[in-house]
Protein backbone atom coordinates (compact mmCIF):
# COMPACT_ATOMS: atom_id res chain seq x y z
CA UNK A 1 0.00 0.00 0.00
CA UNK A 2 1.29 3.45 -0.92
CA UNK A 3 -0.01 6.61 0.71
CA UNK A 4 0.29 10.10 -0.75
CA UNK A 5 -0.54 12.99 1.56
CA UNK A 6 -1.21 16.50 0.30
CA UNK A 7 -2.92 19.74 1.23
CA UNK A 8 -0.56 21.26 3.77
CA UNK A 9 0.40 24.89 3.74
CA UNK A 10 0.57 28.16 5.63
CA UNK A 11 -2.59 29.52 7.21
CA UNK A 12 -3.43 32.13 9.80
CA UNK A 13 -4.84 31.18 13.18
CA UNK A 14 -8.58 30.59 12.91
CA UNK A 15 -8.29 29.48 9.32
CA UNK A 16 -8.93 26.11 7.67
CA UNK A 17 -7.08 23.52 5.62
CA UNK A 18 -8.07 20.17 4.17
CA UNK A 19 -5.53 17.40 3.97
CA UNK A 20 -5.92 14.47 1.61
CA UNK A 21 -4.38 11.01 1.70
CA UNK A 22 -4.68 8.92 -1.43
CA UNK A 23 -4.08 5.20 -1.06
CA UNK A 24 -2.98 2.89 -3.85
CA UNK A 25 -2.01 -0.73 -4.14
CA UNK A 26 -3.69 -3.36 -1.97
CA UNK A 27 -6.38 -1.03 -0.65
CA UNK A 28 -9.34 -3.37 -0.79
CA UNK A 29 -8.59 -4.92 2.60
CA UNK A 30 -7.61 -1.79 4.52
CA UNK A 31 -9.31 -1.57 7.90
CA UNK A 32 -8.18 1.70 9.44
CA UNK A 33 -6.62 4.94 8.25
CA UNK A 34 -5.33 7.61 10.53
CA UNK A 35 -3.61 10.95 10.77
CA UNK A 36 -0.69 11.71 13.05
CA UNK A 37 1.39 14.82 13.44
CA UNK A 38 4.87 15.63 14.62
CA UNK A 39 6.04 19.05 15.71
CA UNK A 40 9.76 19.91 15.91
CA UNK A 41 11.35 18.30 18.94
CA UNK A 42 8.22 16.36 19.82
CA UNK A 43 7.06 12.80 19.40
CA UNK A 44 4.60 11.81 16.71
CA UNK A 45 1.09 12.09 18.11
CA UNK A 46 -2.29 10.75 17.14
CA UNK A 47 -4.76 13.18 15.54
CA UNK A 48 -7.66 11.19 14.09
CA UNK A 49 -8.60 7.83 12.61
CA UNK A 50 -11.42 6.26 10.67
CA UNK A 51 -12.39 2.68 10.03
CA UNK A 52 -12.51 1.94 6.30
CA UNK A 53 -16.20 1.15 6.69
CA UNK A 54 -16.61 4.78 7.71
CA UNK A 55 -18.82 3.83 10.62
CA UNK A 56 -16.38 4.84 13.34
CA UNK A 57 -14.17 7.87 13.78
CA UNK A 58 -11.75 8.75 16.56
CA UNK A 59 -10.13 12.03 17.56
CA UNK A 60 -7.49 13.30 19.91
CA UNK A 61 -8.94 15.56 22.59
CA UNK A 62 -6.84 18.44 21.30
CA UNK A 63 -8.61 18.47 17.92
CA UNK A 64 -12.08 17.23 18.83
CA UNK A 65 -14.71 19.64 17.55
CA UNK A 66 -12.28 21.36 15.17
CA UNK A 67 -11.05 18.55 12.89
CA UNK A 68 -13.16 16.11 10.89
CA UNK A 69 -11.90 12.90 9.29
CA UNK A 70 -13.79 11.39 6.39
CA UNK A 71 -13.20 8.96 3.53
CA UNK A 72 -14.20 8.44 -0.08
CA UNK A 73 -13.90 4.73 -0.74
CA UNK A 74 -14.43 5.15 -4.47
CA UNK A 75 -11.32 7.35 -4.60
CA UNK A 76 -9.41 5.42 -1.92
CA UNK A 77 -8.86 8.74 -0.21
CA UNK A 78 -9.13 9.93 3.37
CA UNK A 79 -9.52 13.59 4.24
CA UNK A 80 -8.78 15.65 7.32
CA UNK A 81 -10.74 18.88 7.44
CA UNK A 82 -9.05 21.21 9.89
CA UNK A 83 -10.98 24.25 11.08
CA UNK A 84 -10.28 26.88 13.73
CA UNK A 85 -6.58 26.17 13.41
CA UNK A 86 -4.26 27.22 16.21
CA UNK A 87 -0.50 27.87 16.18
CA UNK A 88 -0.06 24.71 18.26
CA UNK A 89 -1.45 22.70 15.33
CA UNK A 90 1.75 23.48 13.43
CA UNK A 91 3.43 20.18 12.54
CA UNK A 92 4.17 17.73 9.79
CA UNK A 93 1.04 15.66 9.28
CA UNK A 94 1.32 12.02 8.29
CA UNK A 95 -1.37 9.67 7.10
CA UNK A 96 -1.19 6.01 8.01
CA UNK A 97 -3.05 2.82 7.19
CA UNK A 98 -3.33 -0.76 8.31
CA UNK A 99 -5.08 -3.93 7.19
CA UNK A 100 -5.69 -5.39 10.64
CA UNK A 101 -8.52 -4.56 12.99
CA UNK A 102 -6.84 -3.26 16.12
CA UNK A 103 -8.58 -2.08 19.26
CA UNK A 104 -5.88 0.51 19.97
CA UNK A 105 -5.39 2.76 16.96
CA UNK A 106 -3.93 5.84 18.60
CA UNK A 107 -0.31 4.74 18.54
CA UNK A 108 2.05 4.77 15.54
CA UNK A 109 2.77 1.09 16.06
CA UNK A 110 -0.78 0.23 15.06
CA UNK A 111 -0.08 1.15 11.44
CA UNK A 112 2.05 -0.62 8.87
CA UNK A 113 1.89 1.96 6.07
CA UNK A 114 2.82 5.64 6.17
CA UNK A 115 2.69 8.57 3.80
CA UNK A 116 5.51 11.05 3.33
CA UNK A 117 4.06 13.85 5.45
CA UNK A 118 2.75 17.29 4.62
CA UNK A 119 3.68 20.45 6.53
CA UNK A 120 0.99 22.56 8.17
CA UNK A 121 2.06 25.93 9.53
CA UNK A 122 -0.37 28.08 11.49
CA UNK A 123 0.72 31.65 12.10
CA UNK A 124 -0.54 33.70 15.03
Amino acid sequence: VQLQASGGGLVQAGGSLRLSCAASGRTFSLNTMGWFRQAPGKEREFVAAIRWSGLSTYYADSVKGRFTISRDNAKNTVYLQMDSLKPEDTAVYYCAADHAYRVVITTPGAYDYWGQGTLVTVSS
